[in-house]
């Protein structure tokens, strides 16, 4: 049997992520891991697909964009807080923040994140800033 967990928000990032955002690494489960995303204000993500996990983002500050592309489906919307987003097995997808605020959101990958391999560089719609 697991025992509880509890931690507060990191106050550095404990990563960069293969996207070149900035991750405070949260709790996890066997199923499941959360973490906080934050990428600087003007900066753009390298654009990624991921090998086995799927995510759900919540936006919890700033505002930015986020392209989703599956096969010929693609789309750009608009990231603000209180916006939630999917990010099925199979998509290549990119954010950006906007010019004058950083864009942060809190994600849940299922399952837990594997490893920086779990990234595999996809072309996107924007030229990414790095971190």
């Amino acid at each position: 049997m697991n025992r509880f967990a509890t931690a507060p928000l990191p106050a550095a990032p404990t990563v960069i992520a293969p996207d070149g955002s900035d991750v405070r690494v949260l709790l996890g489960l066997a199923a499941g891991g959360m973490a906080h995303f934050e990428l600087g204000a003007g900066k753009t993500s390298g654009a990624v697909t991921h090998r086995t996990v799927e995510e759900i983002w919540y936006v919890v500050s700033g505002r930015g964009e986020m392209w989703r592309q599956q096969g010929q489906h693609e789309e750009i919307v608009p990231l603000a807080p209180g916006i939630c987003l999917t990010i099925p097995l199979g998509t290549h997808f990119q954010f950006r923040a906007a010019a004058t605020e950083a864009v942060a959101a809190v994600g849940v990958t299922m399952p837990p994140w594997p490893g920086a391999d779990e990234a595999v560089p996809v072309t996107g719609p924007w030229v990414a800033t790095g971190a």
